[in-house]
């Protein structure tokens, strides 16, 4: 690892953020990060000497296996201990630090009428309640528990109350199909599904309930198909929750401080259970079950960006010690912090920087049900202001979105002080704009690479410590040992580009595809025995800072140019997607999809000066063979590109499979009927 000395354009850390920073400087993050990968049992038995055992472990800290040409893949991470990580994140802090009374979340709804503040006390008895009604209906340790929610207090409540009582949560995003609903129940073969009648997003209303009944008459369909069973035979219980969000079409109820807003809601007796009449009656007190250190704690299915969703597994004291330390140190977390994660829930962000890591820390955070231009595009920055955010972290996809409508300067966002990047790498220009009009110029930006996979940061600055390039995910976090491959699996030093791997695991990361064993080895260890390989790609310049470069699978074999070199050439004059496609004598070409910025026109001159300028900045032999028009690209819901789809698209493939995990599934139709004559 070199220390920092670039003739790069810098950005440093200001000297009131580092007097009181957890990691003050770049050399003591070197000694921490040296301790970290030589001597790995002392470094996480200290991180574990903050939370309770019940049982302390037995063996080693970490065990593992990365070879398969050694055997069974595997990760064991305390061996023996056993412990509660609601107990940890919950009663741990009413019960013993006090904190009882200190806000764990301002809830905001879509609407700014809607909002409820909410104490770690008053957390605790609800998540309480929930996991008796999960018991009561015969939920025990071990049973899938499937989640389609809004961004509501419900949804925490849930999600701990499952992790109290040994139940495995499978939260699905509250914007997927029935079909992806269905096949994630299917896969997690759950026996609960906890939604709510309906909610709305901005303007738009979503009835969770109508999609989640079409949903469980598909998993019983396919029950019988599969298994020759009566329907009865299949059993599922579906625990609904009066949804609170603003007001819906129908009747209005206020109760307390919260609209139960009413549809017309299809109701099976059978099966179907209110949420407020189960709560009612039941205890707030429930004693949590203690589990095994590698006991299951969630299954969460992955976007689809590239296959398949797959069932990542995560277990208990692993993932507890792991969220919590880059919680603490990725955002330099005080007590005195209101730390706010813009994500959902339903995605790893919201698992593991909404949830469980704030929560870990007894942190204050933000739990926001609306999005960002709704109902004014300043509805962030009056978050911001209103409960004076410290910590901001969000996604490129919602910084470009801000950038398109300015900044709002009748909001104070004096606040401030780090702020934070998820979900694909960011653009220097997104960066440029987050640093200087968000943060004013004075707030680092943690521009954080990870995966649903990992668990937690795997490549981030630390705020006080790391000097920030626009674009770099920068350097490796504690425990975590990344290199660069190529090809044939051999490991490029200094100056590099190829796949991202992995040395070693750290704590959190997955320890299988549910259900899947074989597919969990074939998918990140196969190709190069002894390492994890994250599936994307990776550049290390000449100060070892780590950039990020997109999916292996969109690494082009054309002359070794990555798609990112394209991408990042073409950006100052369009948005940019490039992938292969074959050709009868290259055997692969690249296919490139440009969106237009400022109301440009598409025509001929504009391709020839686009495939110009790439023959100019990086090199004839790397010409596009095709550009084509895209008014907008195909978009997961946290804004990672579906480049699958746009392979299937240049090679005019029609059988695209779920398209329910893009934000936008008309973008496909419009893509289709506007692909280059040329490559029909």
């Amino acid at each position: 690892m070199v220390v920092p000395g670039s003739q790069d354009k810098m950005y440093y850390p200001p000297d009131d953020l580092q007097r009181d920073a957890h990691v003050p400087d770049f050399n003591s993050y070197l000694t921490q990060y040296k301790k970290s990968l030589e001597n790995p049992e002392a470094f996480w038995k200290e991180v574990a000497n903050e939370f309770f055992w019940k049982t302390p472990a037995t063996g080693p800290m970490l065990q593992y296996n990365f070879d398969v040409t050694k055997g069974n893949i595997y990760v064991k991470f305390m061996e023996g201990a056993k412990t509660n990580i609601c107990y940890n994140i919950l009663d741990r802090h009413v019960r013993e630090r006090n904190l009882g009374d200190k806000v764990a979340y301002y809830w905001e709804g879509n609407s700014p009428d809607h909002h409820m503040t909410i104490t770690y006390h008053q957390l605790l008895r609800q998540v309480c309640r929930c996991a008796n009604v999960l018991k009561q209906m015969g939920v025990k340790k071990g049973d899938r528990v499937s989640i389609y929610l809004p961004m509501i207090p419900e949804l925490v409540y849930t999600m701990l109350a499952c992790a109290r009582i040994g139940a495995v949560h499978s939260i699905v995003f509250a914007g997927f199909s029935s079909e992806s609903l269905c096949e994630r129940i299917m896969d997690a073969q759950s026996s609960i599904l906890v939604t709510a009648d309906g909610v709305y997003r901005g303007e738009k209303l979503i009835n969770l309930k109508q999609i989640a009944d079409e949903a469980l008459h598909k998993c019983r369909e396919k029950w019988v198909h599969a298994y020759k069973a009566t329907v009865s035979q299949f059993s599922a219980t579906t625990l609904i929750y009066t949804s609170c969000s603003n007001a819906m079409s129908g009747f209005i109820c206020w109760i307390g401080s919260l609209f139960f807003c009413y549809i017309q809601t299809p109701w099976d007796s059978k099966c179907d259970v209110w949420w407020d009449e189960a709560m009612r009656d039941c205890p707030e007190e429930c004693e949590p079950e203690w589990l095994d250190a590698e006991d299951p704690l969630f299954i969460l299915y992955t976007s689809g960006s590239t296959g398949k969703p797959k069932g990542v597994l995560h277990t208990v004291a692993g993932y507890l010690l792991f969220t919590s330390l880059t919680f603490k140190y990725v955002f330099d977390y005080h007590h005195d912090d209101v730390y706010w994660c813009t994500a959902d829930i339903g995605w790893i962000t919201g698992h593991s920087y909404i949830t469980y890591g704030p929560l870990a820390n007894g942190a204050t955070s933000v739990l926001f049900e609306g999005i960002p231009v709704h109902p004014h595009v300043g509805r962030l920055w009056e978050i911001i202001e209103k409960y004076r955010v410290t910590k901001f972290y969000t996604a490129p996809t919602v910084i470009r979105l801000l950038m398109k409508y300015g900044h709002e300067p009748l909001y104070d966002l004096s606040s401030l002080r780090i702020l934070g990047s998820v979900g694909e790498p960011i653009n220097p220009e997104a960066w440029q704009w987050f640093y200087e009009v968000v943060g004013q110029g004075r707030c680092p930006i943690v521009d954080t690479f990870w995966q649903t996979e990992t668990g937690g940061h795997v490549l981030t600055p630390l705020p006080a410590a790391t000097p920030m390039k626009p674009g770099s995910a920068t350097f490796p976090f504690f425990g975590v040992e990344p290199t660069i491959l190529n090809e044939h699996g051999e490991e490029l030093e200094g100056e590099a580009e190829g796949y991202l791997v992995f040395r070693k695991p750290w704590p959190g990361i997955m320890r299988t595809v549910y259900g899947n064993q074989e597919r969990f080895e074939s998918t990140y260890f196969k190709k190069f025995p002894g390492f994890y390989v994250s599936g994307d790609g990776c550049r290390r310049d000449k100060d070892g800072y780590y950039w990020v470069t997109g999916r292996i699978d969109d690494m082009l074999n054309v002359s070794g140019i990555s798609k990112v070199q394209h991408q990042t050439k073409l950006t100052a004059e369009v948005e940019a997607a490039v992938v292969s496609r074959p050709h009868k004598v290259k055997g692969e070409c690249l296919y490139c999809f440009v969106t237009l910025k400022d109301s440009r026109d598409f025509n001929h001159t504009l391709v020839e000066g686009l495939k110009r300028l790439v023959r100019e900045k990086i090199g004839p032999i790397a010409m596009p063979d095709f550009i084509q028009n895209a008014p907008a690209l195909p978009k997961t819901r946290s804004g990672k590109i579906m480049r699958r789809i746009l392979r299937q698209i240049a090679r005019n493939e029609k059988d695209l499979g779920d398209l329910s995990t893009l934000a936008d599934p008309k973008v496909v139709e419009v893509l289709f009927s506007q692909r280059c004559e040329a490559a029909a």
